[in-house]
This record gives structure tokens, sequence and C-alpha cells, in this order.
């Protein structure tokens, strides 16, 4: 037990690249900074935004919109009330639990359970007009190389 301790990485690591090991994968996700947590918080939109905006997911913000589609909670919709990253929470309006007391307490949910159904526009204007240049270029790079592929083995025939 203590060999493996010291053989695990006490910092976090840009280098790693997978393990199957759940321990490792939990460890990474503690130990990242704020910068790749918040990378972490991105929230597939539903089908209606993807087509309206170009693009498959976004970093979830207080005041959208989601759907719960997996867990207790399934197809309740509410509005973002609190995201906290340092713990990659996501609390949702209406989306709580009764406690023995009566009392009701906020249920987190964790962002690859949820589907963004409206965006609040407020912050994400320049990023969705930004995201949307790069899957564009990155398309356009795709079609070039199959393209350049097709050639060559047009060539070698």
């Amino acid at each position: 037990m203590h060999q493996l301790y010291i053989k695990m990485n006490k910092k976090f690591s840009k280098h790693w690249k997978s393990s199957r090991k759940p321990r490792k994968q939990r460890k990474y996700i503690a130990k990242a900074p704020i910068h790749i947590k918040r990378k972490m918080l991105h929230v597939q939109l539903s089908k209606e935004l993807r087509k309206k905006y170009g693009i498959r997911n976004i970093t979830i913000n207080k005041g959208d919109t989601v759907k719960v589609m997996k867990g207790k909670f399934k197809k309740k919709q509410g509005k973002v009330t609190e995201v906290n990253t340092k713990r990659l929470r996501i609390f949702v309006e209406g989306v709580q639990v009764r406690k023995q007391d009566g009392s009701k307490a906020n249920v987190f949910i964790r962002p690859a359970n949820l589907q963004i159904v409206e965006l609040n526009l407020e912050k994400k204007r320049s990023k969705i007009e930004r995201m949307k240049k790069e899957t564009k270029e990155k398309v356009k790079e795709e079609k070039t190389e199959s393209k350049v592929k097709e050639k060559i083995t047009e060539e070698k025939k």
C-alpha cells in the first residue's frame, strides 16, 4: 500500500493520458486546476440549439435552462441556480429532496447528465461565434485532408 502511494504523483499532471483504474481517474479530476475543471463542466446542447449555433456542447453558466437526462430527476427542466466549478457540481431549480425534518435540500447534478435547452446569452455570444469558427476550420481541414488522401490513392492505382 505504501509503495503504491509513493508511485502515484502528488501533483496534477497534464501529461496523464488515461487509466482504467477509477482511483486514478478520480485523482486526476480531484487534483485538476480550476481552468481544466471548467472544461469538465461542458454540457451538451439540445438538437435545436445544435442546429442553430453549430456546436455540440458548451460550458454551463448560471441562468441556463437545462433538462435532466438521467437519474431520479429525469425529464425535469429548470434554470441553473448555482455552478460550483471547484467541486464540479450543478444545482438546478426544482431539483430538490425532502429531508427527514420536512425541509427541502437542493441536489447537485453532474454535467454529463444534463442537456441545455435554453442558453443565457449574456456572456456566451462571443464564445459561441469563436467556437463556430473553430469547428468550421476543422471541417475544412478534414475535407482537404480527405481530398489529398483520395488523390494519393488514385495515383497509386
